[in-house]
């Protein structure tokens, strides 16, 4: 595929992929360009971890359209404590709570889980829907890193310099925090839920080690006994390498040499800047926590260079992605979706859209509600746009990051009817295929749907909307007998109005057909011709209309588009219930 953008032109991405090629040829000249993205698999990882990845993701692929080599690491941070047992999550009760401070993959996996372990049960949905967006990536997991002794240099020589860590990180402590080090994070006002929602995006934890009589230390020993980080290094030689540590929780105390011991880590803030020297990162984004004064992204940038002789990466701060409707979520955190709960209800070209047309630091919103049917009508226009080459330079450059990547196009619906003629459908069929097809061939009688596949998996999304995020008593029903009473209250007004209805219904039978009849009707009524201009009178006239519609079908002022229900109904039925 083409490289979508021309450096000249003004979308993010391309800005960004020009500083990081840039970056990498002044630092690596013919080496594959790194970007990095860090996930901690401590419980679902939702729509706002996402970012973590997407945000370097659209800019390797950019990189990649240019004809450069680009590894993208995604660190699964899986050697973090656990730190809580996560709220809502299916096979997980209080009895996790005894395997807080252990690593992530030594605690058990959700009751009922293929898995082996807590991290790789929550790194298996993430991995499919990365797998569905199209991101390519060199997986790591921390895990195996320190188990297999990979970082013993580093971890030898952030041991040698732990004076020189302590002193950077007590430019960043107060006399609250006092000696022990726990380092004040002094962020910006952010909303409660956004430092919630931080909490997956690769930095579990803002430690950054701690102080006693012996010393700071930026090492962290595993407990031998209880496999717990409740440990406190008590001894330290740097000519032998011997560690003596002792675990608070368990009492158990252990001798030690770091130049063969690999079970424990280095603290957070001392752990990611480690890894972009010995990775070589160019280019890694940050949340909002980890980007405000004292955190780990700032700190880490005075380590990198002062400690380990590395730079700090680009690092643009990403903003929260907030949800706009959560009925029936059943990811953790208060029911925080993720981003597979995500393409159950929407495509990936879509989801990947909504990351891709919006700065890192602008704040955007997934829609689960009635909003998604907006949203795709956006997405539709844009399209169009697209196609007849009406569409802005940065809007068509965010679409074809949208729709596919460096390595090709992302499986798209053949034919894309509207969402919310597909929800509608779905909604009054209640899912029936025979009944589904009828109405949707019905829409276009010139070129009739033949098959339903023709809408897939646009359709498939649609019906699980239906089903999982529309509430019980906002789905529509149609009803089974006519209204006597209400078709009996009627003026001579209103019988006239359904009457030139039925009497259209024949002629006017498609989608754009019905609109214009409906439409149509009450302007016949007030004496205007059938493509006559709105009015305020008029408008008033229509929705009474409508509403009269709503009520003799499906017994509610409202519902979906009248066409597309009077489609599904079907003209023989619309005829009973309207009381011809």
């Amino acid at each position: 595929m083409a490289s979508s953008q021309s450096s000249t032109e003004t979308d993010w991405v391309s800005r960004f992929a020009d500083d990081v090629i840039a970056e990498s040829e002044r630092r690596a000249p013919g080496k594959p360009v790194v970007v990095a993205s860090g996930l901690s698999p401590s419980g679902p990882i939702h729509l706002g971890n996402l970012r973590e990845v997407m945000t370097p993701h659209l800019v390797a692929d950019e990189i990649r359209r240019r004809g450069h080599t680009v590894r993208h690491l995604i660190s699964w941070d899986d050697y973090d404590r656990y730190r809580k047992v996560p709220n809502g999550v299916a096979g997980v009760d209080g009895s996790w709570a005894e395997h807080i401070g252990k690593p992530l993959t030594s605690v058990p996996a959700p009751a009922g889980s293929a898995y082996p372990n807590w991290a790789e049960h929550f790194k298996a949905a993430m991995t499919e829907a990365l797998d569905e967006l199209g991101v390519e990536y060199d997986g790591i997991s921390q895990t195996e890193q320190y188990l297999a002794g990979t970082y013993r240099e580093q971890i030898l020589h952030a041991m040698r310099h732990r004076a020189d860590i302590d002193a950077v990180l007590d430019r960043y402590r107060t006399k609250k925090d006092g000696p022990a080090g726990g380092g004040k994070k002094q962020q910006k006002k952010v909303d409660e839920a956004e430092l919630e929602a931080a909490e997956g995006s690769g930095a579990a934890s803002e430690d950054d080690g701690s102080s006693n009589t012996a010393g700071y230390f930026p090492y962290k020993p595993y407990c031998g006994n209880c496999e717990k980080d409740l440990t406190v290094v008590t001894a330290y030689d740097d000519d032998t390498t011997e560690l003596n540590y002792t675990c608070s929780a368990c009492g158990f105390a252990e001798t030690v040499r770091l130049n063969e011991f690999n079970r424990g880590k280095l603290v957070w803030k001392v752990d990611w800047p480690m890894r972009w020297a010995y990775e070589g990162v160019i280019f890694e984004p940050s949340g909002v926590d980890h980007s405000s004064p004292g955190s780990s992204f700032v700190v880490g940038g005075q380590i990198v260079r002062e400690v380990f002789g590395g730079v700090q990466p680009i690092g643009p701060m990403y903003a929260f992605v907030g949800i706009s409707g959560m009925a029936k979520m059943s990811s953790s955190k208060g029911g925080v979706p993720t981003p597979a709960d995500a393409l159950k209800i929407m495509e990936a070209p879509l989801l990947r859209w909504l990351y891709a047309r919006r700065k890192p630091n602008q704040s955007f919103k997934i829609a689960f509600d009635q909003e998604i049917q907006r949203l795709y009508d956006e997405w539709d226009s844009l399209g169009r746009k697209v196609a007849d080459g009406s569409v802005l330079p940065a809007d068509a450059a965010a679409y074809a990051r949208a729709v596919g990547t460096a390595a090709g196009e992302l499986p798209a619906t053949p034919r894309p009817l509207p969402y919310r003629t597909l929800a509608s459908v779905v909604d009054i069929t209640a899912g029936a295929e025979d009944q589904t097809l009828r109405i949707l061939s019905e829409l276009d009688p010139e070129n009739p749907l033949t098959s339903l596949d023709e809408v897939r998996p646009r359709l498939d999304r649609a019906e699980n909307w239906i089903s999982t995020q529309v509430p019980a008593e906002a789905r529509t029903i149609v009803r089974d007998e006519p209204d006597k009473e209400l078709l009996g209250s009627l003026d001579e007004q209103g019988r006239e109005s359904l009457r030139l209805l039925l009497e259209g219904l024949d002629a006017h039978w498609s989608l754009d057909g019905l609109t214009t009849l409906v439409y149509g009707v009450p302007k016949v009524l007030e004496g205007l011709e059938p493509d006559a201009g709105p009015t305020p009178e008029l408008k008033v006239a229509q929705r009474s209309f409508f509403a009269l519609l709503y009520r003799l079908l499906v017994g509610r002022d409202t519902g979906p588009r009248l066409p597309t229900l009077l489609l599904a109904v079907g003209a023989d039925r619309v005829r009973r219930l309207l009381g011809a």
